[in-house]
């Protein structure tokens, strides 16, 4: 601000006061277009890789899951699974087994995560586009088959395609005390890897996927299941289905949509953009300053022009409103300018990804835009009451001058 005023006192000085305060006018317009842009051009990136967080996991995991309020399994019931299946607009019920296991393939081991699933879960084609490599099969006659993620492949150098060497899948029992046989701590089975799946590093490098019958043999669970995941029709109501199971099944279970299962990632994301908004915010209200600044000078210029009009009989809030409207057109003018400018980088942005995210190992090699037209309702309403605040001052000093003092 000093520095600015040492330039204002320049052009004062030289005779050149109006092209100061035209070209500080264009200045501040030009700010507000910028941090506008940015502003738009953000938040759509955001929106973006909520999206893409969104299509990542529905690839993964279900619409809605349904597991117990408190325990980690529970007995499915035929009375409890034909409550759930009956419930209007499910189309498929998979029934599932998920917990840690030891595996083994050749020399290489690891801990995964294994889920167990009914034959639903084929029928909902969930992951065949995420397929990389083998036939996506979890039995074929009477032998069970493994579909893994493409980091447990990595890691335990699996080769599905014509593999004859098995996976051999350890679960460590609930032991008693006392217990000295060791194959008494732990049970194991052995099945064929099928396929490879790749979706995202948090499933790739974890999960491994088999049947149903042996999750509950290698755990012993019998009828009892971690969860079950629905999937709905085609055109039904996520939330409304959601909402009669919960009705129908009670508290003791937790009926889950897709954000609610990651509730911690989209709630640190949904932080994130807030706090980047406030951020650019801030900028934009420093910016912002110069609105005052053109104004205050404006103001100084105009005493005389002022001072005849009040006593031409013009009412002091007319002079208020003049100087508001003034700062709001400049500040209207940079952000009509940002809002478009933003608008047109998010289109190129969307047709030829031309802002990378700079890694290869990337799920996609740009950054995914989404505009909203509540992000643009948002950041118009930001301007116009940062436009208000700063142009508040210089119009209210202007409504104060004097006729006696400035005619």
């Amino acid at each position: 601000m000093n520095f600015s005023f040492f330039i204002a006192k320049r052009y004062f000085l030289s005779g050149k006061k109006k092209n100061f305060i035209q070209w500080l006018t264009w200045i501040s317009l030009v700010i507000v277009a910028i941090c506008t842009t940015a502003l738009i051009f953000v938040l759509s990136v955001f929106n973006g890789l909520e999206g893409l967080l969104f299509s990542l996991n529905s690839s993964f995991d279900p619409e809605i899951k349904i597991e117990l309020t408190k325990g980690k399994s529970f007995d499915a019931t035929e009375d409890l699974l034909t409550k759930v299946k009956e419930t209007e607009g499910v189309q498929y019920v998979t029934e599932v087994i998920e917990d840690y296991a030891y595996i083994k393939y050749n020399d290489a081991e690891m801990v995964v995560t294994m889920k167990g699933v009914s034959d639903d879960f084929l029928l909902e084609k969930r992951i065949d586009e995420s397929i990389v490599t083998g036939e996506l099969k979890l039995k074929e006659e009477h032998i069970n088959y493994a579909i893994i993620g493409q980091g447990v492949q990595y890691l335990l150098s699996v080769f599905p395609i014509n593999s004859v060497t098995s996976l051999q899948v350890h679960y460590i029992k609930d032991i008693k005390r006392g217990t000295i046989n060791t194959n008494e701590m732990y049970s194991k089975k052995t099945i064929l890897p099928s396929s490879v799946f790749s979706i995202q590093k948090v499933y790739d490098e974890s999960f491994i996927i088999v049947p149903i019958s042996f999750a509950s043999e290698l755990l012993d669970y019998g009828t009892r299941r971690t969860s079950l995941e629905i999937k709905t029709f085609q055109g039904s109501s996520v939330e409304a289905v959601k909402t009669t199971l919960k009705n129908k099944l009670g508290s003791d279970f937790a009926v889950l949509d897709n954000q609610e299962q990651h509730a911690d990632l989209y709630k640190l994301l949904k932080i994130e953009k807030l706090f980047v908004f406030i951020a650019l915010t801030v900028i934009l209200t420093v910016g912002s300053i110069n609105i005052l600044f053109v104004l205050s000078m404006l103001a100084i210029e105009k005493k005389h022009d002022i001072a005849v009009l009040l006593s031409l009989g013009i009412h002091k809030n007319t002079i208020r409103s003049i100087f508001l409207y003034e700062g709001i057109i400049i500040s209207l003018s940079g952000a009509i300018t940002g809002l478009v400018l933003g608008a047109g980088l998010c289109y190129l942005q969307q047709e030829f990804g031309f802002i990378t995210m700079g890694m290869e190992t990337a799920v996609q090699n740009s950054y995914p835009v989404v505009m909203k037209l509540t992000d643009f309702i948002y950041v118009g309403l930001c301007i116009f009451f940062i436009t208000l605040l700063v142009s508040y001052r210089p119009a209210y000093l202007a409504s104060k001058y004097t006729i006696t003092e400035n005619l």
